[in-house]
């Protein structure tokens, strides 16, 4: 079926086009369940194949996440944490996801929506949690559009890689490095968290004190 899926990206993108990417990435960010790992590394295909520019493929990318998110965002800040848990279960939503998205966000603050586009799962959630919290709008689409600018630039990389050295992309490939570059972005993020984290600490006894 995967297979299937991105043979029909391959063929239907450069039709689709900018649009099609915002389009599918949007879908991606908000609960439904298409991947960016599906839609990202064919438009990276086809870039390398001198058919799509790899500028405008990420910031169609981007935009489409941010696009995606602040839908999340908007419905989870409006209808609050009962409804949200009541009718999650008919968009894909689990209590059990939610409540492992909810305990990131609080862990990690705001900026656990940046590192939050490069996780399974968490990727798709994240919004709810900030909106429920009432995260600051302008930080919210500041903080998604990084970690989309990250993660829609990896997999186009992926995508344009597989394109120079393959004649077919195949979703074994495609997982194959997105698993080899997770690993790599990992230590990083695990760097970025420490010293957010640190950087609030420092920051809640003065302004407490203030």
């Amino acid at each position: 079926m995967l297979e299937q899926f991105i043979d029909w990206l391959l063929n239907g993108l450069l039709n689709l086009g900018y649009p099609g990417i915002i389009v599918l990435m949007a879908m991606e960010s908000t609960v439904l369940p298409i991947p960016a790992e599906l839609v990202m590394p064919p438009a990276g295909y086809w870039v390398a194949k001198g058919q799509m520019d790899a500028t405008a493929a990420v910031v169609s990318g981007v935009v489409g996440s941010v696009l995606g998110s602040l839908v999340t965002y908007g419905l989870a800040h409006m209808l609050g944490r009962p409804l949200v848990r009541r009718y999650g279960k008919y968009v894909f939503i689990s209590d059990k996801a939610l409540e492992r998205s909810e305990r990131y966000f609080g862990a990690h603050g705001e900026i656990s929506v940046l590192l939050g586009r490069m996780l399974p799962v968490v990727r798709h959630l994240i919004s709810i949690p900030a909106g429920l919290a009432r995260m600051s709008l302008p930080a919210f689409v500041i903080y998604t559009g990084l970690g989309a600018s990250l993660w829609c630039s990896v997999l186009v990389g992926i995508g344009y890689v597989l394109g120079k050295s393959e004649g077919v992309l195949r979703q074994a490939e495609v997982r194959h490095y997105v698993t080899r570059a997770f690993l790599i972005l990992l230590p990083l993020l695990a760097v970025v968290t420490v010293l957010y984290v640190l950087r609030r600490r420092r920051r809640e006894p003065s302004s407490s004190g203030g």
